[in-house]
Parts: C-alpha cells; sequence; structure tokens
C-alpha cells in the first residue's frame, strides 16, 4: 500500500471543515485511490464516476433543491444514506459541472460529507455559473514525489529525518546514507512518481514492466489530447511531442519556431495553457529580476516547459537508457532529467517555480520565493558544480540582498559563503512554512 501526503491532509481537512473537497490533477495520479481509502473511515461509502455511469448526470438537472437532488441520489444507490456516517464521492465531475454548482446546497443541507474528483478540470470547468465560494475546498494533486517514493519502497522515517535534519543544520550526510540515497534518486528518475509505476516496480522490480506501464499513461494523455480538445489538439500534441526534445536543447527554453516557422504565441498560447491547466506540463516563466513578487516580473512568452512526472519524460528517450541513467553513466546528458525533477518537486511542494534569465548577468536554473524571501537555485548533473557564474553575479549584487543560495549536485552537503551545496535528492526539504495568522489593527485615535 502506497502512503501519500494528501491522505493525510483529507483526513484533517475533514477534521477541521464542514465543507465539501474537490482534488484535482493529472490523469493517473490516484486522486481515487486516496479518497477511496478516506472512504473507508465511514460506516457508508457511495462513490458515483460521471464516466462510468453517464446517467448520474442528469441528478442535477432542473434540480429544484438539495432535497430534490438526495431523492435522486437515492434512487440511484444501493447504499443507504445514513446522516452524518456517509461519505458520498463524486469522481470525474468534469463531466457534470452542474454539481460543483449544486455542491453548495448539499453541504448546506448538512446531512452527509461529500468530496469530489476529476481530471482535466482547469479545462472542463472554467464557465461555472456560480462558483461555490465558501462551501468548497479545492486542492491540487501530484504525482508521488521524491519522499513519497524512497517511503513507499521501504525507506524507514527515521533515515528520512536523519536526513531533515542535516539539512536544517547544513551538515554532510553520512557517507553510505548518501550514496545510497543518490542511487534512489536516479532510480526515481527513471520510475517516477506515477503510482500505477511505482506500484508495478514494488511488486516485480522489472524496469520494462515499469516502463510499459509509463507508455500506457503517455499514449492516455495523447487520447486526452484528441478528445477534449478537437480544435487545437494539433498544436497541443506538436507541443507535447517537444517536450523532451526541448529540454535536452542547451538552453531548455520552448522555441515557437520548432514548432512552426511562423507561429506566434498569442495565437497558439491556448494549447499551452491547456497542457498546463490538464496538469500535464509545467511552465516556468522567465523573471527579468529577482524580486519579490515574482510573479510580477514574470515574462508571458519566455519559459520552460517541463513534463508533470520524470518517470514519463525518461521513457520517451531511448529505450535501454533505464539502466544507464541508475548507474549514473556519464555519457547521458543528465542536465534536463535533474531539473525536471527539481521543477516536479517544486511545484508538488506548492512552490512556483521562475528561471532568471539577465544579459549581464547570466541564466539561473530556477528562482523561488521561500519564507519570504528569494531563493536562487542552480541544478548540477556534472563535477563542476562550483562553477556558477550567474548565481556568483547575483549573489554579489546588493540591490537583491539575497541572503542565501542552493546548488544541488551529486555531491555532500556543505555551506562556502552564501551558497549551501546540496545532493540534489535534498530537494523534497523545500517546503513552505506554515502560515501563521497574520493581524493588523488600524488605530484610529484622534479620527
Amino acid at each position: 500500500m502506497i502512503k501519500r501526503k494528501i491522505d493525510n491532509y483529507i483526513k484533517q481537512y475533514y477534521k477541521n471543515s464542514k465543507n465539501a473537497l474537490l482534488i484535482t490533477g493529472a490523469r493517473q495520479i490516484g486522486k481515487t485511490y486516496s479518497i477511496r481509502r478516506f472512504g473507508q473511515s465511514f460506516k457508508h461509502f457511495i462513490e458515483i464516476n460521471f464516466v462510468e455511469q453517464p446517467d448520474a448526470v442528469k441528478i442535477f438537472d432542473h434540480a429544484k433543491n438539495s432535497q430534490d437532488i438526495l431523492l435522486r441520489l437515492s434512487a440511484l444507490t444501493a447504499t443507504p444514506l445514513v446522516k452524518d456516517e456517509t461519505l458520498i464521492f463524486f469522481d470525474e465531475v468534469q463531466r457534470c459541472p452542474d454539481l460543483v454548482t449544486a455542491i453548495k446546497f448539499l453541504v448546506d443541507e448538512g446531512s452527509y460529507r461529500y468530496i469530489l474528483s476529476g481530471s482535466l478540470l482547469g479545462v472542463e470547468l472554467k464557465d461555472l455559473r456560480s462558483e461555490p465560494v465558501g462551501y468548497l475546498g479545492i486542492k491540487d494533486m501530484y504525482p508521488l514525489d521524491f519522499e513519497e517514493f524512497i517511503s513507499a519502497i521501504g525507506i524507514k522515517p527515521a533515515i528520512i529525518e536523519a536526513l531533515r535534519e542535516a539539512w536544517r543544520n547544513r551538515t554532510p550526510v553520512d557517507a553510505f546514507v548518501h550514496d545510497k540515497l543518490m542511487e534512489l534518486f536516479r532510480l526515481y528518475l527513471v520510475v517516477g512518481g506515477m503510482p500505477a509505476a511505482v506500484d508495478q516496480y514494488i511488486k516485480s522490480n522489472n524496469l520494462q514492466n515499469v516502463l510499459t506501464v509509463q507508455q500506457d499513461i503517455i499514449r492516455l494523455y495523447k487520447r486526452d489530447i484528441a478528445q477534449y480538445d478537437p480544435d487545437n489538439k494539433l498544436y497541443i500534441g506538436e507541443i507535447f511531442n517537444l517536450i523532451p526534445p526541448e529540454l535536452n536543447a542547451k538552453n531548455k527554453r520552448f522555441i515557437l519556431k520548432r514548432l512552426n516557422e511562423n507561429a506566434k504565441f498569442n495565437r497558439i498560447q491556448n494549447s499551452f495553457l491547456w497542457l498546463a491547466h490538464a496538469g500535464v506540463a509545467l511552465p516556468v516563466y522567465n523573471v527579468e529580476e529577482p524580486k519579490t513578487p515574482l510573479l510580477l516580473a514574470r515574462s508571458r512568452n519566455l519559459f520552460k516547459l517541463f513534463l508533470n512526472d520524470i518517470g514519463l519524460l525518461a521513457s520517451q528517450y531511448a529505450e535501454g537508457i533505464q539502466l544507464r541513467i541508475i548507474s549514473g553513466d556519464k555519457a547521458i546528458n543528465f542536465g534536463a532529467i535533474y531539473e525536471n525533477a527539481v521543477a516536479q518537486e517544486l511545484v508538488a511542494h506548492g512552490i512556483t517555480p521562475y528561471f532568471y534569465n539577465n544579459k549581464k548577468r547570466g541564466e539561473l536554473d530556477f528562482v523561488i520565493e521561500l519564507n519570504n524571501r528569494i531563493l536562487p537555485i542552480e541544478v548540477k548533473s556534472g563535477k563542476d558544480y562550483e562553477t556558477h557564474r550567474a548565481l556568483s553575479n547575483l549573489l554579489t549584487c546588493p540591490e537583491y540582498h539575497i541572503q542565501e543560495a542552493i546548488v544541488f549536485n551529486n555531491g555532500n552537503l556543505r555551506r562556502d559563503g552564501k551558497v549551501v551545496y546540496a545532493p540534489v535528492y535534498m530537494t523534497m526539504f523545500l517546503e513552505k512554512g506554515n502560515n501563521a495568522p497574520t493581524y493588523y489593527k488600524v488605530d484610529l485615535t484622534g479620527l
């Protein structure tokens, strides 16, 4: 059984809130599995899948109120609806947008708890008649991150906690443990975080079986592209196919001319957005200045495009590359693969990554906002990781007040001035701090 961080999130959400929860994310990342596992904590669990049960959409057709909806629902299922003991799960809700509008009436009625899930939600649910603000929480879900992956294959919590402590104190990791974690990281580059691929690896240790699962998921994504956006599917499909070779290019930026000699970004912007909203691709935009908030300095049409799962990316390179990646074959260009893994990890932790590019100072792989400060990140897959001209230029620029920078690499953890050289697997410890309440009271004395 693969444990996911979102399992605890769901549990705490329903402990602290009476609202419904919508879990959204790309196909095949384990949303339904986690929800079903949570459903086991209720005496009664009802699952309605709008893809497998298309007639269920009619439950919400011209419904007058919540009682009308619940009456129709009780006619659809053999499971009894028992007040305060029933969780109702609506799956593939992109096929029934009226449900998202109606959920506030069901929550208000108060007899049962509700949880929703779906894919392509950023694409399918753009035109909601009434968003249920105050009645519906939304949580994005992603493939397994590295910590979840190593936990799934048997690394004990005590080892992870020891690594976390080393990260906090900026002290080296035990050499034996470090070597093993680097081997596991390279394995993660191949297997990735798709639950079906991870499960197949745990069961068989057969990388060919893992590759078969990954290629099936890639085919599923391509079918989605053809099915859900017939007007733009040609461009979307071409963009999706170009992600691996574009990342392998020298500057890793997405070059429109490789898509079409006369391509204009404003003409095909929706195709890029489709992939991002569907959770299939992770766009990382350029910022011209490393100042908070980074969003204000974002370039609209200069970006890198990563895949949502590092294992899916590796599966699209030449067959037979898997063992070479795990063994650290120096003939392979690990740069693109490492960067994709880091981007995926940051996004999974709720951190929006950008990259920095300046003609005078150079280019940085990532720039993020973490705990109200700017943190530059370089990702190095080779031995020359101490050479980082752009990062050095940025650190010596007084106007930006950069306190610390990180270079993720293959070596052990150490600090050199403002630069922390950290093993690339320690990306798993880059997380947002808990948001404490912010209070501010206006002094009206004298008015």
